[in-house]
């Protein structure tokens, strides 16, 4: 893990699954204000750690859209694929605790099982071992070579972390507050799955330690995340950042911008004639520019 540092460390973490829209403009314009206000660093990360939606032809797209902002970056890129290392030693580290287990459920067992719990991402709550498949049947799945992902245990790892678990909280700028931390609205979440080395819960918190991240800059869409983030950290003895939860960028429906939704991508924004002060000026980060570009942010 690096070494801490008094100046403060700021990141863009984009997924190179396609290309870049306002929505992330604005969580890279937030990062970039936040860091220049307090003289700190800021890195870019490429979240690729699913290998069958992540190319290289996005993430260059991305450093060439955030190059076309305006926006530079402290040090060289940190991709997460390039990481497993880091990734499994973590995982290595909680399986030594009994933490972690293996699971073969499928979605419509857990669904099943959960009477349609969901958590905060929607995904069918997982509590407990695994409900639709015998332990017996576990072992000689996992002996013929089945993969598993391999699940956090939450009341095992409840049990062992500190009661008052919470994170400092300074949304766009206002003072910081105390928020409490609440994991178990995500059951036992995935650490690792069947065909990624690493889900994004784990790897978030192992890249933020290994870049020394002092203020994570997000949307508030990963809010609720942030509760198995610091259970995570204080299982592996990671420092805690402050959290900065930004407003989301909306489409006319009223609906968050997406790669999922094919909203309109910075580049086609580009092609169509807009200028970068103009996306910055939309985007409430250039008053002085007249732009006839609307956004909406809540």
């Amino acid at each position: 893990m690096s070494t801490p540092s008094s100046t403060p460390v700021f990141r863009f973490a984009p997924s190179p699954n396609g290309r870049l829209h306002l929505g992330h403009a604005y969580s890279a314009l937030c990062n970039e204000r936040a860091a220049r206000r307090v003289r700190g660093r800021l890195l870019l990360r490429i979240e690729d750690i699913d290998p069958t939606r992540c190319r290289r032809e996005f993430e260059d797209a991305i450093v060439e859209d955030l190059a076309w902002l305006g926006i530079a970056f402290d040090g060289a890129i940190r991709r997460q694929s390039e990481q497993i290392d880091d990734y499994d030693a973590a995982l290595q580290r909680l399986q030594s605790r009994d933490l972690v287990y293996p699971c073969l459920c499928t979605r419509g067992e857990i669904a099943k099982a959960g009477s349609g719990a969901r958590d905060p991402d929607g995904a069918p709550l997982h509590r407990g071992r695994c409900v639709g498949v015998a332990p017996q049947e576990i072992v000689a799945r996992l002996v013929a070579g089945e993969p598993a992902a391999l699940r956090l245990d939450l009341a095992r790892a409840r049990a062992l972390a500190p009661v008052e678990l919470s994170w400092r909280e300074f949304g766009e700028g206002e003072s910081g507050r105390n928020i409490v931390a609440a994991p178990e609205a995500w059951g036992d979440v995935v650490l690792r799955g069947k065909e990624r080395p690493a889900a994004y819960h784990l790897a978030v918190v192992v890249d933020d330690a290994a870049q020394g991240v002092s203020d994570v800059v997000r949307g508030r869409d990963l809010y609720a995340s942030t509760s198995v983030h610091r259970l995570l950290q204080a299982l592996l003895g990671l420092p805690a950042p402050r959290y900065h939860h930004h407003r989301l960028a909306l489409g006319a429906d009223g609906a968050k911008l997406s790669k999922s939704a094919a909203s309109l991508s910075l580049a086609a924004l580009r092609e169509a004639g807009l200028g970068a002060r103009e996306i910055r000026a939309a985007l409430g980060f250039e008053p002085d520019v007249a732009t006839s570009l609307r956004v909406t942010l809540s």
